[in-house]
C-alpha cells in the first residue's frame, strides 16, 4: 500500500482488494461523483470511526470535528446519514449526541430506530430462554477473571476484554467460545478488538447496511468502519458506493485513513462538494 496523501490528510488507497486510489485526483473524482448521486446515504460506525477508543464505552463520544461534519451532510437535501454499531441501542443513543434524524441500527442489526423513536426489536421464547443461558455462562467466565466484563446486549452479550492482560483476555475468549458452545447450538460470535460477541439472533451490518439503503431510497452510499465486523458493510458496497477503513488491519475497504480526525476530515470534504453540487 502506499503512503503517500492522495487528496487529503492521511487519505490513502488501499491494497487489501478493491481498486486502490493512486493520486489525489482519482480519489477526489470518486467523492465527487458519490457527491453528485440523487439520494446518498452516509452510514458510519461509531466507535474507531466518529470517537476514539477509550476504555470506558460510554464515555466515548465523537470527535468535535467529525459530528460538525455529519450534521452537516444530515442537513443536505437528499441525504440521509446513519449509524451501524454493534453497541446495543440504549447504549448507543447516549454517546451518539445527534438529531432524531440521523438513524440508528444497534447490536449490528438487531436493533433499528428509524425516523421513530421506537426500536424494532423482538425475540421469540426460544431466544429469551438462550439469552438467559448465555448470561450465565459469560458470567462465570467473566467472574474468574480480572478486568474482563459483560456487557448486556438485547439478543446477547460481549464480553469486554480491553483491561485484562493479554494472558486472561486469552483464557476468557477460550473458555467463553467452549463453555458457550457446549451450552448452545447455532450462536453467532463475533470477534472485534479486545472484545468477543455473542448473539442468539444471526445479524450482520453488511444486511443493516442494505435494509438501510432500500429504506432511504439510496443511489450510492458512503461506510466507513474500522472494525472486523464492519467488513461484511464493506463487502455489500456497490461499484457507486465508496468503502472507508479507519485504522490499521487487513480490509476490502477501497479506501484508508489513520483514525477518527482523518474520517472527520473525509467526511468534511463531502459535504463540501455535495452542498456545492447540482443534482
Amino acid at each position: 500500500m502506499s503512503d503517500s496523501v492522495v487528496g487529503a490528510p492521511g487519505i490513502r488507497g488501499s491494497s487489501h482488494g478493491g481498486a486502490a486510489a493512486d493520486d489525489a485526483d482519482e480519489l477526489v473524482e470518486r467523492l465527487r461523483a458519490l457527491a453528485s448521486t440523487d439520494r446518498l446515504l452516509v452510514a458510519l460506525d461509531f466507535d474507531g470511526t466518529l470517537a476514539p477508543e477509550v476504555d470506558d464505552p460510554e464515555r466515548a463520544r465523537a470527535l468535535p470535528e467529525a459530528r460538525a461534519a455529519v450534521l452537516r451532510l444530515n442537513d443536505l437535501p437528499g441525504t440521509r446519514v446513519a449509524l451501524i454499531s454493534g453497541r446495543a441501542m440504549e447504549s448507543l443513543e447516549q454517546v451518539v449526541n445527534l438529531p432524531d434524524s440521523v438513524l440508528l441500527v444497534g447490536s449490528h442489526g438487531v436493533e433499528f430506530r428509524l425516523d421513530s423513536p421506537d426500536v424494532t426489536l423482538s425475540l421469540d421464547t426460544v431466544e429469551l430462554e438462550q439469552v438467559e443461558v448465555l448470561s450465565e455462562v459469560l458470567e462465570d467466565v467473566a467472574a474468574g477473571l480480572d478486568q474482563v466484563w459483560v456487557e448486556t446486549k438485547p439478543a446477547g452479550f460481549a464480553l469486554h476484554t480491553r483491561l485484562a492482560t493479554e494472558r486472561d483476555s486469552r483464557r476468557a475468549h477460550l473458555q467463553a467460545l467452549s463453555e458457550t458452545q457446549a451450552e448452545i447450538e447455532g450462536l453467532t460470535v463475533r470477534e472485534g478488538k479486545n472484545v468477543i460477541e455473542f448473539s442468539v439472533r444471526n445479524a450482520t451490518k453488511g444486511e443493516a447496511l442494505l435494509h438501510l439503503k432500500e429504506y432511504a431510497k439510496a443511489t450510492a452510499v458512503l461506510y466507513a468502519g474500522d472494525d472486523v465486523t464492519d467488513e461484511d458493510g464493506f463487502a455489500v458496497l456497490g461499484p457507486r458506493d465508496f468503502g472507508l477503513k479507519s485504522g490499521p488491519g487487513t480490509t476490502i475497504a477501497e479506501f484508508r485513513v489513520a483514525d477518527p480526525r482523518e474520517v472527520a476530515g473525509v467526511l468534511a470534504l463531502l459535504a463540501d462538494l455535495r452542498a456545492g453540487t447540482d443534482r
